[in-house]
């Protein structure tokens, strides 16, 4: 597994061979970065979500308390962090039911949202 300082430093085309979903977004959820693989399983182009807010333009199925709510909480705590949860997806081509990792690091405004999925459609 990787930690925080090894997701931090990786060029976009190592981000895009990561075995599991990475979406980079800014505090307010604005997506700076969205690797291969999420675009694969979510079936949403990287052109589509880039510049866009996650939780209203991109998965409002995330706009709830579980999802949103520990996002904000957690984009709200200085320094170096991690939290993880599951959470499931209701796509219409299929449910996924994921565990999710938020991570952050005091030497960046950005906030990682790993995406591990625990049954792939």
């Amino acid at each position: 597994m990787y930690d925080a300082s090894d997701l931090f430093g990786l060029g976009e085309s190592e981000i895009d061979e990561l075995p599991f979903g990475l979406i980079s977004v800014d505090p307010s959820g604005t997506i700076l970065q969205y690797n291969s693989y999420e675009s694969r399983l979510a079936r949403l182009s990287k052109e589509r979500v880039i510049g866009r807010n996650f939780f209203r333009d991109v998965a409002p199925c995330t706009a709830v308390q579980e999802f949103q709510g520990r996002f904000e909480r957690f984009a709200a705590e200085p320094g170096d962090g991690a939290e993880s949860f599951d959470f499931v997806f209701p796509f219409a081509f299929g449910t996924q039911h994921v565990n999710i990792t938020f991570l952050r690091t005091a030497k960046s405004d950005e906030i990682r949202i790993l995406v591990n999925r625990y049954d792939e459609p």
